[in-house]
């Protein structure tokens, strides 16, 4: 592990250790106290504030965040499952806003798992369980109809993994849920957008209930970006997604039913033989 002094903040050190994912740092905030940054290889991946775990920074976070809320009557605990865990903002911001929730958090790299542990501990009251496992072997443990809520938010070097963007992926995400649950994952894309189109078009043929989330330069193909799906076998509460990401410091857009089919463009859904990584992201992003 190394620590190399911050001077922005008197005694605050960033962290920086190599994990199995990359080279892990973790930045202080200069304007939050207790508030750190986790990046991998120079990719930004979680914003955590340990006095104020219901603070979300990054804007596909706080995205999710309106899902989270959105999932249950406010403050009604909820069993959920985050697959990918990062610094676990959104495991840490579920407990914080809906107390006595039941997490299920897979991780696979357990190197950064034990980091964030150290690090950033969790708050000893929270109900995280933290399974070091590939995401989609941990997603098969899950019981018939457990989850309330399913956050998908997975990458690999900037990439979310194949196996993970498939039809029979979704099957065990629909297998996990119970009647009503949500599902939310977050995809990256650029332009020409055909990963994203591909992602919708196998969401899909799985859930008859959809929605994306995105700024609308993102859904317009002019850069790459985050875009939010939202899916359920029941309907969604759109027009309080819609108010949420319109009022967020930077506004998203919310697409769903006809014109959400019309942008997938007659994209096939992906299939585990057909599925491959979704695009890198080009230098510029982090920059």
């Amino acid at each position: 592990m190394g620590r190399s002094r911050d001077n922005r903040r008197g005694a605050a050190e960033a962290v920086v250790e190599a994990v199995e994912g990359g080279l892990a740092e973790l930045i202080p905030d200069p304007d939050r106290a207790r508030a750190w940054s986790l990046l991998i290889d120079g990719a930004p991946q979680s914003h955590v504030d340990l006095d104020d775990p219901a603070h979300l920074s990054f804007e596909y976070q706080r995205r999710i965040g309106h899902v989270i809320d959105l999932a249950a009557p406010p403050g009604k605990p909820v069993q959920a499952v985050h697959l990918g865990g990062g610094a676990l903002t959104l495991a840490r911001y579920t407990a914080a806003t809906r107390p006595r929730s039941t997490q299920q958090v897979v991780e696979r790299d357990a190197a950064l798992v034990q980091l964030v542990r150290r690090e950033l501990p969790l708050d000893p009251g929270a109900r995280i369980r933290v399974r070091s496992v590939d995401a989609r072997a941990g997603l098969a443990k899950v019981p018939d109809g457990w989850a309330h809520l399913i956050v998908a938010d997975v990458f690999s070097g900037a990439r979310t993994p194949a196996h993970l963007t498939s039809a029979e992926f979704l099957d065990e995400v629909r297998r996990a849920l119970r009647p009503g649950g949500v599902y939310t994952a977050n995809l990256a894309d650029g332009p020409p957008l055909a990963h994203l189109r591909g992602q919708i078009a196998t969401a899909g043929a799985r859930f008859p209930e959809l929605a994306l989330i995105a700024d609308p330069a993102v859904l317009r193909g002019k850069r790459f970006g985050n875009a939010i799906l939202v899916a359920s076998d029941l309907p969604l509460p759109l027009a309080e997604l819609t108010r949420r990401a319109a009022s967020d410091p930077h506004p998203a857009r919310l697409e769903h039913g006809s014109r959400l089919r019309d942008f997938t463009g007659g994209a096939a859904p992906v299939t585990d033989t057909s599925a491959v990584a979704s695009p890198a992201p080009p230098p510029s992003v982090f920059r």
